[in-house]
């Protein structure tokens, strides 16, 4: 991985630690909600990819009941899963705001491609080593083009094997696409705009 530009991760800093201070009581109220919504454990830690060859704990509050198979992308196999509060938190991407905690510890900015799963990454080693020259965050380009045509194709799937193969021959190679594209153009202002219409997004779920 190439490394992050100065500029990315002062925004990062200045961003995430902003949020940290205003978004603290939402956060310690959204924990409460879930502790006696659902229970414990309130935190789902998912090991993702910050480069090919290094993995990081990614951090989303819980949004299904716990199970022996956490493992894999979700789709439609695992949608009876997800708890009433859980639904809620992802209709408005609130289960990702923990991942503050990953953006300040450098592991995620707050845009670049989504941090892959290891099993895609080993099976596309070339392709991963062009996506993940920028450092993963938390939205971005493919998330915002691609990812409701993504949930789409998997919510169609009935087992973790239809699931998996759905999104490493539909999804892999398409949002990869993208990925580069944001690469090739990143910039301060492009994140901006991309960061905005993330959060312009998670408005109008929200209302």
């Amino acid at each position: 991985m190439t490394p992050m530009p100065a500029w990315k991760r002062a925004f990062d800093l200045a961003l995430a630690g902003g949020f940290a201070v205003i978004l603290a009581p939402i956060f310690l109220g959204l924990v409460l909600w879930l502790l006696v919504k659902q229970g414990r454990p309130i935190f789902y830690v998912s090991e993702r990819m910050k480069t090919p060859d290094t993995a990081f704990p990614l951090i989303k509050f819980r949004t299904m009941t716990t199970g022996t198979e956490d493992g894999g992308v979700s789709g439609g196999n695992k949608a009876g899963r997800i708890t009433p509060a859980g639904a809620t938190l992802r209709a408005t991407r609130l289960d990702e705001m923990p991942q503050l905690i990953n953006i300040l510890k450098g592991d995620l900015s707050f845009v670049g491609p989504r941090p892959p799963l290891r099993t895609y990454v080993d099976r596309a080693p070339e392709l991963y080593a062009q996506v993940l020259a920028c450092r993963p965050g938390v939205t971005g380009l493919a998330t915002l083009v691609y990812h409701r045509h993504e949930a789409m194709l998997l919510e169609r799937c009935d087992t973790a094997e239809e699931t998996d193969a759905v999104y490493a021959r539909a999804c892999v190679p398409r949002k990869a696409r993208l990925d580069l594209i944001y690469r090739d153009h990143r910039s301060l202002c492009f994140d901006i705009d991309l960061l905005l219409q993330t959060l312009g997004g998670m408005v109008r779920r929200g209302s």
